[in-house]
C-alpha cells in the first residue's frame, strides 16, 4: 500500500510540473467577428499605411543550436518531450478526428482547387521536421480558419483562400498549422490531461473515504479539458518560430507572414470584433508580430530572390470565388426549402379580426360549398 502511495504522489507531482503551461493565463482575447461581415481591401497590401517595411535580415548567421538551423531542418528533435502517444497511436487519433470533421464539414471537391492546395501543402511539408505524412483537404467554409489535427490531417478554409492576397501569406498560415503537428502540439496536451486524471488517484486513497472521495475525483476529471487545436502560448509561439522557418526553407518571403496578421490586426482597428473566430484563440497580439520580426532577422538568412505570389494562386482564387459564389446563389434559390423562425412567422400573422388579413404561408379552414348552416 505505501508503495501504492509513493508512486501515485510522485505521478502527481510530476504531472502538475509538465500542466503548468497548459493552465498559464490566457492571452486578452478579442470577440470573434463574422467573416460574412468582412469587405475585402480595396487596395492593393502595398499600399496599406499599417505594413511595416520587410524585416533586414543578415546575409549570414550563426545558429545556437539545431532548432534555429534552416538547415538541418528534417534533422532536428523537434517534438520530442513527454508524449504517451507514439507516432501509430497519433496517426489513428487523427484519423478518427478527421472522421468527424468531415461527417460535419462539406468539403470543397473541384480537383483543381484541391490540387492546388495540397501541392502548396506538402511542399511545405517536405521543408518541414514532419515525421508523419500529411492528408491535406479543403473546406467549403467562408470562416478564415486551418486547422491540422494529430496525425498530419490538414484542413484548409475556402475562406482563408479567398482572404489571403499571395500565396506567400496562405503559405504562412498552412507552416503554422504545420508546426503544432511536427511539435506534437495536439498529443502533449492530451497527454498532460491523462497524467492530470492519473494524479487525482491520491485523491480516492488520502481523501475522503467512499463515494465522497470518487465524487472529488470525478469533478476534477470532468475539469479537465482534452483539447487538440487550442495551445497554450509558449505552443503558438513555437508554431510561429516553426512556420517561419517552413515557410522560408520552401521558398517563400518570410514577411508575409508578419504583413497578414498585420491586415488583420488592422481590420480589427477598423471595425471592432472583425477578428475572425481562428484567432480568437490565439490572436495576432503585437507581441507576437514583433517576435516574428526579431526572428526574421536574427535566424533567418536574406536571399537575393523569394516566393511572394503566383499567377496560378490568382487564378484558382478567382475559380474558388466562383465555386462559392455558385453555391451561395444554388442556397438561395426560389424553391428551395427553408426555415422560419418563430417569430419571423408571428410578423406575418393578422394583428386583429379582420378575416382579410391573411398569411398565405398559414393554413386556413373553409367551409364546404355543400354544407348546411
Amino acid at each position: 500500500m505505501q508503495v501504492i502511495l509513493r508512486q501515485a504522489l510522485k505521478l502527481s507531482l510530476m504531472s502538475a510540473l509538465l500542466a503548468a503551461p497548459a493552465f498559464a493565463l490566457p492571452q486578452s482575447q478579442d470577440p470573434p467577428q463574422d467573416p460574412a461581415k468582412q469587405q475585402p481591401s480595396a487596395q492593393p497590401q502595398k499600399q496599406q499605411p499599417t505594413t511595416s517595411q520587410p524585416v533586414q535580415q543578415q546575409e549570414t548567421v550563426k545558429p545556437k543550436n539545431s532548432k534555429e538551423d534552416v538547415e538541418a531542418i528534417g534533422n532536428r528533435s523537434v517534438g520530442k518531450g513527454m508524449n504517451l502517444y507514439s507516432l501509430e497511436r497519433e496517426i489513428s487519433l487523427g484519423k478518427q478526428l478527421a472522421q468527424e470533421v468531415e461527417r460535419s464539414s462539406k468539403l470543397i471537391d473541384d480537383p483543381i482547387v484541391t490540387e492546388y492546395v495540397n501541392r502548396v501543402g506538402q511542399n511545405l511539408v517536405r521543408n518541414s521536421d514532419a515525421r508523419v505524412p500529411f492528408t491535406i483537404k479543403v473546406i467549403d467554409s467562408d470562416e478564415v480558419n486551418a486547422f491540422a489535427l494529430p496525425g498530419g490531417f490538414f484542413y484548409v478554409n475556402s475562406g482563408l483562400i479567398l482572404r489571403a492576397q499571395e500565396e506567400s501569406e496562405l503559405a504562412g498560415v498552412m507552416a503554422h498549422e504545420i508546426s503544432h503537428v511536427t511539435a506534437r502540439h495536439g498529443t502533449k496536451n492530451a497527454t498532460k490531461g491523462e497524467l492530470m486524471q492519473l494524479a487525482t488517484i491520491p485523491l480516492i486513497l488520502l481523501g475522503p473515504g467512499g463515494w465522497a472521495g470518487y465524487g472529488i475525483y470525478q469533478g476534477l476529471n470532468l475539469a479537465i479539458p482534452v483539447t487538440y487545436l487550442k495551445f497554450s502560448r509558449d505552443a503558438e509561439r513555437e508554431a510561429d518560430f516553426l512556420g517561419l522557418q517552413y515557410m522560408y526553407k520552401a521558398g517563400y518571403d518570410p514577411n508575409s507572414y508578419v504583413t497578414f496578421f498585420e491586415r488583420i490586426q488592422a481590420d480589427e482597428k477598423r471595425r471592432p470584433g472583425t477578428i475572425p473566430k481562428v484567432f480568437s484563440s490565439h490572436p495576432p497580439t503585437p507581441e507576437r508580430i514583433e517576435n516574428t520580426q526579431k526572428e526574421i532577422a536574427r535566424i533567418l538568412p536574406a536571399r537575393s530572390e523569394y516566393i511572394v505570389t503566383t499567377s496560378e494562386f490568382d487564378s484558382v482564387k478567382s475559380r474558388l470565388r466562383g465555386i462559392m459564389f455558385t453555391r451561395k446563389a444554388s442556397d438561395n434559390a426560389p424553391g428551395k426549402p427553408t426555415l422560419r423562425t418563430k417569430t419571423e412567422q408571428s410578423k406575418k400573422q393578422p394583428t386583429g379580426s379582420d378575416p382579410s388579413s391573411t398569411d398565405d404561408d398559414r393554413p386556413t379552414l373553409k367551409r364546404r360549398p355543400d354544407s348546411q348552416p
